[in-house]
């Protein structure tokens, strides 16, 4: 926020992260060492998983084509950072807005029951048939979204918008928090509405071409992972919601109080006690 004080590193910010950093690089380089060995063996191209792809493009001497191990280590690091806390706050965010709101959460697993029926476990070939899921994911991501700020931008030459003058080089912030709680774009936009997004699919998606709803960012910048956020947020809210009932231990409504870090977490943990809905000990192996 204030770059003239960033040489002073008065929170200590710097070097935890250079420490941090460092953790999880030693850590990639175990990983990439077991790659590395399992490579030696007996090839088989339909097993490769994507480290093994990074680290033949590691290996091909094609400058153009070819990729560093300093590269390698920092795309696993964003994957790994960008996808943990993001998909899991969001889980959360789901659950406390659910428990809220029993009608709502009633309405899900009349849906997971319908689709997936009371016996069987849930499968991703189940994930596009479950709308009503679906519209309380993108609900809970206009509320809550985990990057409120999203990703700082910085223009390469000065320009002009809407006649504001934006200087070059300057860290550039989108108030997502804010703007998907505008009450000129959302009506009653501090309610929990899924039904709001079950006539608007084609508008309201994950692709950053609606202004009023860009959880994962928009243009060249786009988050990178919204199909794997999109099938782990639903996988897993489905799984747990049909092979669970959930109980509050003092009985109380979750609040929705905010803490704003890396994510945008609850200032208070989720508590809930889960019961099993199902006699089919299959679900829960």
């Amino acid at each position: 926020m204030f770059p003239v004080l960033r040489p002073f590193d008065l929170q200590g910010i710097e070097s935890k992260a250079k420490k941090n950093i460092s953790w999880f690089y030693e850590f990639f380089e175990s990983v990439i060492e077991q790659r590395r060995k399992l490579g030696e063996g007996p090839k088989m191209a339909d097993s490769k998983d994507f480290l093994q792809q990074l680290l033949e493009l590691n290996q091909i001497g094609d400058v153009k084509t070819s990729i560093s191990m300093k590269e390698i280590k920092a795309i696993l690091l964003s994957i790994v950072t960008g996808t943990t806390d993001t998909t899991f706050t969001t889980i959360e965010w789901a659950m406390t807005e659910l428990l809220r709101h029993p009608d709502k959460l009633r309405r899900v697993v009349e849906e997971l029951d319908a689709i997936i029926g009371d016996q069987n476990i849930v499968e991703e070939f189940h994930l596009p048939r479950l709308l009503y899921l679906e519209a309380v994911v993108k609900e809970t991501l206009r509320i809550h979204p985990p990057a409120p700020l999203l990703m700082p931008h910085m223009p390469s030459e000065t320009i002009v918008v809407a006649g504001y003058t934006i200087p070059k080089n300057s860290n550039i912030f989108f108030n997502v928090w804010a703007i998907q709680r505008d009450t000129q774009f959302w009506e009653d936009p501090l309610q929990f509405e899924p039904e709001r997004f079950l006539n608007v699919i084609e508008k309201r998606n994950y692709k950053g071409n609606s202004f009023d709803f860009f959880p994962f960012g928009s243009g060249r910048r786009i988050c990178v992972g919204i199909s794997i956020a999109e099938k782990i947020v639903m996988l897993v809210l489905a799984t747990l919601l049909h092979c669970f009932e959930w109980e509050l231990p003092n009985g109380r409504k979750p609040d929705v109080k905010e803490k704003l870090l890396l994510v945008l977490s609850k200032a208070e943990p989720l508590i809930v006690v889960p019961v099993a809905r199902s006699s089919n000990s299959m679900q829960y192996q």
